[in-house]
């Protein structure tokens, strides 16, 4: 770490110690621990004079903070259906969000080193129970009362809503970025087959990567974090990365546990998810022109050329 990111990470730690006094949290400054790695919020851990452990999250943009508002009411709504821990938000300001730490550690965080995930545990040797919980999470998640969220303020899409807005999307990146032709013509052939589409919408968390899934030492999972893309819309959508990193194998093991749990699945949603994944760098395309930062405009131009059609 360069000097100049030493100092900006102390005048961070001065300014989250600050904030977090202002709202009626006291924090010792030495406590605070930086973590960069989200695209949305700047993330400090600390410890309160008490000596509970804290997350204090600060959003990089305006339009992060507006996904903030949204956040908030789908956590209402979720703690009281869920077998598991959501976050409990204490402060919650345009400038700081902070809630007690959740028990458990994330089954992988991001890897500065290598771009992808440290796993806490071997991602080849997962147990059963981790398996098991999150399909149980993903169905009890999937089957509150979309009509009871709408009510608690939640965002909500018809399964036709879902599918115009991932078809605008798509268009909308093609104006700004290169698609191949035969990337272009898989999007419109997904687009256009209406076998694999659902015909209903569920609570989705949205942003279901392996830092957001905390699990105890025996891996159950115990909490999921960070909701900030949380709406009721495509079904598939919180199995997206799943499939990547455990491909087809392990996507029907977890659909078959998610259908036992109670989790409604229809005859082409393996299929769906898939093409969801191959969809994915138009998410990352769409991302980076609401950022404007030219870092994930270069990452987006380099999954569009380089996706990989057949096996995406």
């Amino acid at each position: 770490m360069t000097k100049s990111n030493v100092n900006e990470q102390l005048e961070f730690q001065k300014e989250l110690t600050s904030l977090a006094a202002q709202n009626g949290l006291q924090i010792a400054e030495e406590s605070v621990i930086i973590n960069e790695s989200g695209m949305d919020f700047r993330v400090g851990f600390a410890t309160d004079e008490q000596g509970q452990q804290w997350i204090l999250r600060q959003p990089r943009r305006e339009d992060v903070w507006e996904r903030a508002v949204n956040e908030r009411k789908v956590l209402e709504v979720v703690k009281r259906h869920l077998p598991i821990e959501v976050p409990e938000w204490r402060i919650f300001t345009p400038e700081l969000i902070a809630y007690p730490l959740l028990v458990g550690e994330p089954i992988a965080v991001v890897d500065p080193a290598g771009g992808g995930y440290a796993w806490r545990f071997s991602q080849e040797s997962l147990f059963e129970d981790f398996f098991d919980s999150l399909a149980a999470t993903l169905a009890a998640l999937h089957n509150i009362d979309p009509d009871e969220a709408v009510k608690g303020g939640v965002r909500s899409k018809t399964p036709t809503e879902a599918r115009e807005a991932f078809a605008a999307n798509i268009e909308e990146i093609k104006q700004s970025f290169a698609v191949p032709d035969q990337l272009a013509s898989r999007w419109e052939t997904w687009l256009t087959t209406d076998s694999y589409w659902p015909e209903h919408s569920t609570f989705n968390h949205g942003d279901l990567h392996p830092p957001h899934i905390i699990v105890n030492d025996a891996q159950r999972v115990t909490g999921l974090i960070d909701w900030t893309e949380a709406e009721i819309a495509d079904p598939g959508k919180d199995f997206v990365i799943y499939y990547a990193l455990f491909e087809e194998e392990g996507l029907r093991d977890l659909l078959n546990r998610y259908e036992q749990a109670g989790g409604r699945t229809w005859p082409r949603m393996l299929e769906h998810i898939r093409e969801q994944w191959a969809a994915y760098p138009a998410v990352v395309a769409k991302f980076a022109l609401i950022t404007g930062e030219e870092s994930n405009m270069e990452m987006a131009r380099g999954m569009l050329a380089n996706w990989d059609v057949k096996q995406g």
